[in-house]
């Protein structure tokens, strides 16, 4: 009986230890409960992670697209800027030029009169120099007279005001005679020369 009932007491320990070593069933569901809302709450704030890196790439690709537009834009400034300037030094004292040549033409014409006394001669020697400082004035300034006799006709610096037959001294479509000289600034044509042309 001693001995049955040393077993009784053991079986009743045994059972209060595995009671008390075993979860009770409410604990484990609050603790995977408490565990998936962690899981969740986590993964939520992951997502939400990954997409503000998304967005914030994305700005960051279109502000660099952005940054790469504005400096190709200020390159291109830079450079019109810079043929803006070469050409205004390149074509600088255009209009001076244009207002100059009626000046040289009539220099010329004058150089052109005959004259038999010695007054008309030291008149005429003093036109002469006057119209050389000119002609020279304005070739340092890159001015060129455009005086194509002889050549072929080119009605980019020509304009043709009168046709005459053409003959084996004259070709077709060379220029025979100059009635205005044309001038030049650089390439750029101040005025067109009037010639005649053999047709």
């Amino acid at each position: 009986m001693a001995d049955k009932e040393k077993d009784q007491k053991a079986k009743t320990s045994q059972e209060d230890v595995e009671t008390k070593e075993a979860p009770k069933k409410e604990d484990v569901s609050k603790d995977s409960k408490k565990e998936s809302k962690k899981t969740s709450k986590a993964g939520s704030e992951a997502e939400q992670l990954i997409k503000e890196v998304a967005d914030l790439k994305k700005k960051n690709d279109e502000l660099e697209d952005k940054y790469i537009r504005s400096q190709a834009e200020i390159q291109n400034m830079a450079n019109r800027q810079k043929k803006e300037i070469a050409g205004l030094i390149k074509y600088d004292g255009q209009k001076l030029a244009k207002e100059i040549l009626p000046v040289l033409d009539n220099l010329e014409r004058a150089l052109q009169v005959d004259v038999t006394d010695e007054t008309g001669k030291q008149l005429k020697k003093g036109v002469e120099m006057v119209q050389q400082h000119m002609v020279k004035a304005v070739e340092d300034n890159n001015v060129t007279a455009v005086d194509n006799v002889g050549e072929k006709f080119d009605p980019a610096d020509s304009q043709a005001v009168q046709t005459v037959p053409a003959d084996k001294d004259h070709p077709a479509d060379t220029v025979v005679q100059v009635l205005q000289k044309g001038y030049k600034l650089n390439d750029r044509v101040l005025r067109p020369a009037m010639v005649v042309v053999a047709k």
